[in-house]
């Protein structure tokens, strides 16, 4: 980031309104005036910003009939590529689901046409999911829909902007104990 787009950044923050997050500080503040709320201001947001984004998604996905949940196991099968197959182990793993939650989802988005189990040729005991043609052009609707909703939130910074945060986050993820 040039040091132009880096003022550009500050000049946007400081132009940014209080929000409920800052009213938090403030009112630490005034009861213990010696915690350093640099964190909670961080933290906070990135909760709210969480939440209100989760529901947004959620919303922007029942539009196709999904729960975020269940966009999650087709959105998966879809960019693991063609044929668009993966065990529920690997499913499991990828989403970090116990296998009891993993079978209630595939049985609810089989039951709806966009996706099949069937048994793996490499191993008698397990079993391979595949999306479907209805779920394959389902999910990239649905995809394209939340991406729309992601980007709209975003609407407000520069594209550098969005750079950056990626950055600051990504950063922040990798030092955040698993």
């Amino acid at each position: 980031m040039t040091e132009a787009e880096a003022h550009q950044a500050e000049v946007h923050q400081a132009e940014a309104p209080k929000d409920a997050v800052d009213a938090i500080i403030d009112q630490w503040y005034a009861v213990r005036p010696e915690l350093e709320t640099a964190p909670m201001a961080v933290f906070g947001r990135i909760y709210r910003i969480s939440k209100a984004m989760g529901d947004a998604m959620e919303a922007a996905y029942a539009r196709y009939g999904l729960t975020r949940g269940e966009f999650d196991v087709v959105g998966t099968l879809r960019r693991s590529g063609a044929p668009y197959t993966l065990s529920p182990r690997q499913l499991s793993a990828t989403l970090m689901l116990t296998t009891g939650g993993m079978t209630g989802r595939l049985d609810k988005l089989e039951k709806a046409g966009l996706l099949t189990r069937s048994p793996d040729p490499h191993d008698r005991r397990g079993l391979q999911v595949t999306i479907t043609e209805r779920g394959l052009a389902l999910i990239d609707e649905a995809v394209t829909a939340g991406l729309e909703v992601q980007r709209s939130a975003l609407t407000g910074f520069e594209p550098a902007e969005i750079e950056l945060l990626t950055g600051l986050l990504r950063r922040l993820l990798a030092d955040v104990p698993a």
